[in-house]
């Protein structure tokens, strides 16, 4: 049952949805989402028959489930609408940035990657105007001491002041960004070779991954894995001369050449600009866990899978797209988040290829969360491929249909999509489910650490 007091409509409703008699495959149905917050619910049938006797191997149909219908999770992955589905692809990233910097047998990737040149970046957005914030030393510029919680971080010290315009730019600007700082980074590394542009992927390739995240004053900064491997990809070792040094050493130089720089013309009263990366550049070694370094394996692919399913609505913006400025006082939108809404809602017509208006609810930022290079590693495509086969085969054994050859059966199947979410009560009653599997991953998660530690011991 849920853990806090319900309204009586989402009480009463819940009582109806755990009365039914059909409310243990409801249950089963939401349980094999992982407590699902809005899932998908689908009408249909398959039938499985066998290519040469024409016998009937198996038919389901949505007829006799609850309402009718099959409910499958909804994939999102922003944790604000969907934490159960972005705990998957949490664990996805997890495991795509971690096979990137210790290998995986099971995609291919040599666990030589570790003795590969790596590093984690941080790239960050420039000033837009002083903010509230909490210096490692003495108080803020305003004269208090923030509490890590309080709201103010983050926000303009003084409004009006504030280049809330160029704050949405350079976040509609940061892809553009990335990309002329990765091209300019390859010349870097080429030249600390002694190696032209073209001749570089001849000798050494560049690899990274990714992903976005938003600062509290709304401003975008990236966090970045990125690898040095041989002209192959991670399958072959790097030159001698790819060393974490020079990598870093290239970092920094592309990240601060005139080169990395993106231009926004002048429109009616907004004036030319051209965005840089910020001051604040980190660029750390990435070690093998047990090496004493707090920039680990583990760490850093915990680090990125993290923010792999927030967006901006930490700031305090919505986590949709936004039809009217009057949803901002609906939802109690705060000023500084509001007003970086409202520059979006302002300069759209003046940059109309950028559609800022659109992508108002991102602050401005239009493009991929998290990305990597071909050949970092795996593709979440394929990590999700890996998790339905092992649900075929699973479903097969169930069937009894394993030891039968894929060739010889046929899967005829009609589905249709009949709407999605949950009631009140359904709510209630998925977010229990969904607390429960978390639960029961922790607790597994804390014994197999204790059982490692208990070994490590005995060794």
């Amino acid at each position: 049952m849920p853990d806090t007091l319900l309204d009586p409509t989402t009480l009463g409703d819940l009582l109806r949805v755990a009365s039914a008699d059909d409310f243990d495959r409801w249950h089963d149905q939401i349980r094999r989402t992982g407590g699902c917050a809005d899932p998908i619910h689908l009408t249909g049938w398959t039938l499985t028959k066998d290519k040469t006797t024409g016998e009937t191997l198996h038919h389901y149909s949505t007829e006799n489930e609850p309402g009718g219908r099959l409910r499958v999770a909804c994939g999102n992955r922003r944790a604000s609408r969907c934490p159960s589905c972005a705990w998957t692809y949490a664990g996805d990233t997890y495991h795509l940035i971690r096979a990137g910097l210790a290998g995986d047998d099971r995609r291919d990737i040599p666990s030589t990657v570790r003795d590969h040149p790596r590093v984690f970046a941080t790239l960050t957005a420039p000033s837009f105007g002083p903010v509230h914030n909490r210096p490692d030393r003495g108080a803020c510029r305003c004269g208090t001491r923030h509490t890590p919680d309080d709201p103010a971080l983050g926000t303009a010290l003084d409004p009006a002041t504030y280049d809330y315009a160029a704050a949405v730019l350079f976040n509609n600007h940061a892809g553009d960004l990335w990309m002329r700082f990765t091209t300019r980074l390859r010349r870097e590394i080429a030249a600390r070779a002694g190696l032209t542009r073209r001749e570089l992927p001849d000798h050494a390739r560049l690899s990274y991954g990714k992903v976005a995240e938003f600062q509290k004053r709304g401003a975008l900064h990236f966090h970045a894995v990125i690898r040095l491997d041989g002209p192959a990809g991670p399958d072959t070792p790097p030159p001698s001369w790819a060393t974490v040094d020079l990598l870093t050493d290239a970092i920094h130089a592309a990240a601060t050449h005139s080169y990395t720089s993106v231009s926004v013309p002048a429109a009616a009263d907004q004036p030319a600009r051209t965005f840089r990366w910020g001051t604040q550049l980190d660029v750390r070694p990435v070690k093998a866990f047990g090496e004493g370094s707090d920039i680990t394996e583990q760490a850093v692919a915990s680090y990125v899978a993290k923010y792999a399913t927030k967006a901006a609505e930490n700031t305090g913006t919505l986590d949709r797209r936004i039809g009217e400025l009057s949803e901002l006082d609906r939802h109690q939108v705060p000023d500084h988040a509001r007003r970086l809404i409202e520059a979006c809602k302002e300069l759209d017509p003046l940059y109309p290829d950028r559609r800022l208006w659109a992508w108002a609810h991102m602050l401005g930022f239009r493009g991929h969360f998290s990305s990597k290079s071909r050949r970092y590693s795996t593709t979440l495509g394929e990590l999700r491929q890996a998790r339905a086969d092992f649900r075929a085969a699973q479903e097969r054994e169930a069937l009894g249909l394993d030891d039968r050859e894929p060739d010889t059966v046929l899967v005829l199947a009609d589905w249709q999509y009949a709407g999605h979410g949950h009631t009140p009560g359904e709510s209630a009653l998925a977010a229990s489910i969904a607390r429960d599997l978390q639960l029961n991953r922790e607790t597994a998660r804390e014994a197999l650490h204790d059982q490692l530690t208990l070994e490590g011991a005995a060794a």
